[in-house]
């Protein structure tokens, strides 16, 4: 039966990740020891080992979720599970993963375009003082209403009445407080910064200078881009919706949901912790089944 792929984003790590896949895998083992030579530091030792602060960080973060991702996949593939794989996306960050899963680049070119994706997004945390909060039980229309209130944006559309707010932190912070009676729940996120909002403006007009030279291909499946919510297979305008995406709202919902009916699909594999797109699609469309795995023992024999 034809099936989907999803891939996890920023937020899903923890200290641990990937270990069981390079302890028994010999393709996750060899993408892990490429990782490190390619970034110039040791990312299997702070996925394997944490500290948790430091895999937390937005450089390090992003780049243990694509590799972790891409592993998943190459053994699902490996184990002839993606024979009639139609359709990928990913959350943010997972967009990336997606892509290099599709074929648009290969592992290492899309790892080194994390790996600045994500310091350059370090840069802007640092240099601004953003903050996020999740909205639940508010409908799109109420929160970009809310958000206009207090100049702040919408960073995520993840699934019905549940929305991401992004912006300036006193903004998000005066948000939350006059939050009540409004929504269900309005909470202040653990985040280093206001993603996927007008504060990260430095990281993107740094990336789009850093991604114009990367040799892009069509993908080889279908590919959705957070940007739009819709298919993206022109090379130009998949670096332009990557570029996008930096500052843009993450359109999940809409991924999910194109995906699913374009292609007539109702299974899919989340690659990445923490089951986060499994909850989103449970409340997205019940008739979907995604089968998530972050861990060896998880991928399907």
């Amino acid at each position: 039966m034809a099936k989907g792929i999803l891939f996890s984003g920023q937020g899903a790590q923890t200290v641990g990740m990937g270990r069981s896949l390079y302890e028994n895998s010999k393709t996750a083992r060899a993408l892990y020891e490429e990782a490190n030579e390619v970034l110039g530091w040791n990312l299997k030792s702070i996925c394997f080992d944490g500290p948790d602060e430091t895999l937390t960080e937005t450089k390090v973060c992003q780049p243990a979720l694509y590799v972790q991702g891409y592993a998943l996949f190459s053994i699902l593939k490996e184990r002839g599970k993606l024979s009639e794989l139609k359709a990928a996306c990913g959350l943010s960050l997972g967009e990336l993963t997606a892509l290099a899963s599709a074929g648009v680049y290969d592992f290492a070119t899309g790892l080194r375009l994390v790996a600045e994706r994500g310091r350059l997004m370090q840069l802007a945390c640092d240099a601004t003082k953003g903050g996020m909060a999740a909205v639940i039980g508010g409908t799109p229309e109420d929160v970009q209403t809310f958000c206009d209130e207090f100049d702040i944006e919408i960073a995520n559309l993840n699934c019905p009445g549940q929305i991401v707010i992004s912006g300036d932190n006193a903004k998000v912070i005066e948000a939350v407080a006059a939050s009540k009676g409004r929504f269900k729940l309005c909470k202040p996120l653990n985040v280093a910064g206001a993603y996927h909002s007008c504060l990260m403006q430095s990281a993107r007009d740094a990336f789009a200078e850093f991604i114009k030279d990367f040799d892009f291909k069509a993908p080889e499946i279908i590919c959705y881009t957070n940007v739009t919510g819709g298919q993206v297979s022109d090379p130009e305008a998949i670096k332009e919706a990557l570029v996008s995406q930096v500052v843009s709202t993450v359109r999940f919902e809409d991924n999910l949901r194109n995906m699913a009916a374009d292609n007539g699909l109702n299974e899919f594999y989340e690659c990445g912790p923490g089951k986060v797109l499994a909850g989103f699609a449970k409340r997205i469309d019940r008739s979907l089944v995604v089968t998530p795995m972050s861990e060896f023992e998880e991928v399907p024999e």
